[in-house]
Formats: structure tokens, sequence, C-alpha cells
């Protein structure tokens, strides 16, 4: 049985980001809010407010989270691409996901939103050279070891993979 925390495993680096291996990424972000979407579909407001593992956050407050995350995510990106190297701001995210918005909110709010962002970082991400996607910021928590715009794509894909099979895997176990 897989870890409720990490259903898919955790993220790895790529040891190389091949061609091959960044269109899969990208195919991944192009696809997660249609995922997400269909991994939360029917599910009630109960359902939402469950947490999907012990002392983790409810499918409702996940959901928002992704938002969350892939909105700094595309802003880190934008960033790396106007900047030189940018020092990107971390944010709080277990303070984000206590917020009055992701704990009541209705999810469809941001798997709107994911839609919307998605069809535009997909766009971004389509259209980098080479080059571009070797661009570079920096994450103030790993002061050493500057990600690069294809690094970052294949994280973000995993990070999307990873909450929907959060959801699937709390569905099953329960039996929704």
């Amino acid at each position: 049985m897989t870890a409720p925390s990490y259903p898919i495993g955790p993220w790895r680096a790529p040891e190389l980001l091949d061609a091959q291996a960044l269109a899969a990424a990208i195919a991944d972000i192009a696809t997660l809010p249609a995922a997400l979407a269909a991994a939360v579909a029917g599910l009630g407001d109960a359902q939402l407010d469950t947490p999907y593992r012990e002392g983790g956050w409810t499918v409702r407050q996940l959901v928002h989270h992704v938002a969350d995350s892939h909105i700094n995510a595309y802003c880190r990106h934008r960033l790396a691409l106007a900047e030189e190297r940018p020092t990107i701001r971390p944010y709080q995210q277990e303070r984000w996901a206590e917020l009055p918005d992701a704990r009541t909110l209705p999810v469809a709010v941001s798997l709107d939103l994911l839609a919307a962002l998605h069809g535009r970082w997909v766009a971004l991400l389509r259209a980098l050279t080479s080059a571009e996607l070797e661009r570079q910021f920096l994450h103030p928590e790993w002061p050493d070891a500057p990600w690069t715009l294809g690094r970052s794509v294949h994280h973000y894909a995993w990070h999307g993979r990873h909450h929907t099979a959060q959801v699937g895997a709390l569905r099953l176990a329960r039996g929704w």
C-alpha cells in the first residue's frame, strides 16, 4: 500500500530532462485542471471537508492549495523569464491553507482558476526555447541550488499528479 502523503512517491529531480520528458511534464500541467476536477466530481461538502489523511488538509483545502501553488509557480516562471536569476518569494502554504477562503470556498472557484491559469501557463511553456528553459531562479530555502525553469516544470507536473492522486486514494479508501 502506498503512503497517503505520497501516493505516487516523493518528487525526485530528473537526472536528465530531455525534450520528451519536458513535453510530458507540460502535458501533465495541461491536463491537471480536468484531472483534478474529475477527482473531486460528485463529492459533497462533507466529503470535501474530509482530510485526505490523518492530520492532513481537507480535500477542499487541497484543491485550493493546488491553485495557490500553481499561481506562485506561474509567477516564478515569468519572473525568471523577465529578470536575471531572480530570488523568488516563498509563501507559507500551511497558513494559506488555513485562511477562510481555503477552508470554506467551493472548489469550483479554484478549479475554474486552474483551468484559466493552466491555459495561459501551458501556452507560455510550449513557446519557450531550450535556452529559456535553462533560465534560473533562486529559492531562499535552497540558496545554493538554483532552479531552472525546466526543473520547475517537472516539479509542478508531479505536484498536480501528486495531489490528484491523494484525492483518488481517499475516494478509494472510503469507497466514494
